[in-house]
């Protein structure tokens, strides 16, 4: 006869499992969901002319919440933050980051690799759980200033909205407002998901597992990391 455990024990248990699930069918699912856009949404960028701001606002609300990546590097940063004021200051480095390069890149065409881009981009989950495991004060002696590594991966997230509006012709009439619509878009989308992972997060954080499965968690967050590193990488050589 197997021992009886209490109903709070077994949902213990489960939690890293859960998680573990969660983020690996995130990243296991098709790379196009990544910063990919929907067959419907794409028709309309390409032919969106003159200023054309709610719809704009709408692909960018939905693109942010649709994208594993960022919500990773997100679920990442406010691991281990308690305070509202550190989630606002490391998230408004996310978001300067991010929206300085999406509207440089597409304003300005400047182009680069998007397999290298989303490369960076997984790269920037793996740093992430390292820093959460404190990685980096063991191997090296000193902690690396988070809030620049912040600011600098916002910097190629941003590139990674960018070089998918590269991939549509964009009609010159409305282009500024419109990417300007679609950047405030993001940021919409940043804050409802960011507020989901916060109730998540605040709940797990009351259990008494919680302790002992953020190592766990963090360790699974590294791994869907290099699976998305993997991801671009084979892409990039095939």
């Amino acid at each position: 006869m197997f021992p009886k455990t209490s109903y709070a024990t077994r949902s213990a248990r489960r939690e890293p499992l859960c998680l573990a699930s969660l983020m690996l069918a995130m990243v296991g699912a098709s790379g196009a969901l990544a910063h990919g856009v929907a067959e419907g949404d794409a028709l309309f960028i390409e032919q969106a002319s003159g200023t054309q701001l709610l719809p704009f606002i709408y692909l960018g609300a939905k693109h942010m919440v649709t994208g594993y990546d960022h919500l990773l590097f997100l679920l990442g940063v406010i691991f281990f933050l308690y305070r509202m004021r550190e989630v606002g200051v490391y998230v408004t480095l996310f978001a300067v980051g991010h929206s300085l390069t999406l509207l440089y890149g597409v304003l300005s065409g400047t182009h680069l690799n998007p397999y290298i881009v989303d490369a960076i981009i997984g790269l920037s989950v793996v740093y992430k759980a390292l820093d959460n495991l404190g990685a980096f004060r063991r191997w090296f002696g000193f902690q690396p200033d988070t809030r620049a590594a912040v600011l600098i991966f916002g910097f190629f997230h941003g590139f990674g909205l960018a070089t998918k509006l590269q991939d549509f012709t964009l009609s010159e009439d409305g282009l500024v407002a419109n990417i300007l619509a679609f950047n405030v878009g993001v940021e919409i989308g940043q804050l409802l998901a960011l507020g989901a992972i916060l109730i998540a997060m605040n709940a797990w954080r009351r259990t008494e597992g919680f302790p002992r499965h953020a190592f766990a968690a963090n360790l699974v967050l590294m791994s869907a990391g290099f699976m998305l590193i993997g991801y671009q990488l084979t892409g990039y050589l095939t």
